[in-house]
């Protein structure tokens, strides 16, 4: 079965001409929109003649992806609106896109631009190509839809396309890193290892001892464990930086309460959890605001 056409629409508060500018610029265009390394135009013997281009997507560990594209027409219609039709295409068999189609339109708004794009593409390699593609549509379409964002706030806010790809990888990478402190503490030391400091400190701070004591620091291992993988579900991340900003603190004094002697251990709850709390404010600053591909339609309304 043929996987549907990529769809996404978002509305901009700028003029067609400013977004025009902005998408159909290669060097503006390979600024903002994630999918695209660097655009090149190519020379046209006339005016006439369809704007060639090559591209290149650098995938990562020095490896990248050329291709080819072609505007096939420009389209301006009496009402404001433009449509500007691509083919593309690339040769490299570690590309799983071999060749595709589509446009992108301008749509006059109020005092803005609807921008939508819809496009679809051929996939090598066969049945193991479209299996490939299950996962690989969905990244292109989340991809695009952030893209089309970040455009957004460029012409809307004036946040540079660099800055904002800055705050939006910085923010992931402190997402994972809180996911496996959380995950990693709630594991090992409280569940499979069932440390004696992890104990004695939970003994030292209640009544309760012994296997019962066991018992609830694995039930406190647990609930760590979940909020690890809160961090990957949970969108407004500010939050959960503030309730760290509250939290790691409160875990420093309780860690002191239960064994003052650890303060002088190497890598001690002292100076991990001021690290882990310099860490929070950082991420809660950067996580405001960020570019996300939730805020553009995937669907066309003859989809809904």
């Amino acid at each position: 079965m043929k996987n549907k056409s990529i769809y996404v629409e978002i509305p901009i508060h700028a003029d067609v001409q400013e977004v025009w500018d902005k998408s159909q610029n290669p060097e503006l265009h390979e600024q903002w929109d994630l999918r695209f390394s660097s655009i090149t135009y190519l020379p046209k013997k006339n005016e006439d003649e369809p704007q060639s281009f090559l591209y290149e997507t650098k995938i990562g560990l020095g490896l990248k992806v050329a291709g080819w594209g072609k505007s096939i027409g420009t389209h301006n219609k009496e009402d404001g609106s433009k449509t500007s039709s691509l083919h593309f295409g690339t040769d490299q068999k570690i590309s799983p896109i071999s060749e595709g189609k589509g446009y992108w339109k301008y749509i006059p708004a109020g005092k803005g631009t609807t921008f939508l794009t819809q496009y679809d593409y051929d996939v090598r390699y066969g049945l193991f190509g479209r299996l490939l593609d299950f996962f690989f549509r969905p990244m292109m379409g989340w991809a695009t839809a952030l893209s089309f964002d970040v455009l957004k706030r460029l012409l809307e806010k004036g946040e540079t396309p660099r800055t904002q790809y800055f705050r939006f990888f910085s923010s992931a990478l402190i997402t994972l890193l809180f996911f496996f402190v959380w995950f990693y503490q709630g594991l090992v030391p409280k569940i499979i290892a069932h440390h004696p400091e992890e104990i004695a400190m939970f003994s030292s701070l209640s009544s309760i001892k012994g296997a019962a004591a066991v018992k609830a620091v694995g039930i406190i291992g647990l609930l760590e464990m979940l909020f690890g993988l809160v961090w990957l579900f949970y969108r407004k991340k500010t939050n959960l930086h503030l309730l760290q900003v509250i939290v790691f603190p409160l875990l420093t004094i309780s860690a002191l309460i239960g064994n003052s002697s650890i303060a002088s251990h190497p890598f001690n709850p002292v100076t991990f959890n001021a690290s882990l709390w310099i860490l929070s404010i950082i991420g809660y600053l950067i996580a405001k605001d960020l570019p996300t591909a939730t805020s553009c339609k995937r669907k066309r309304k003859s989809d809904s």
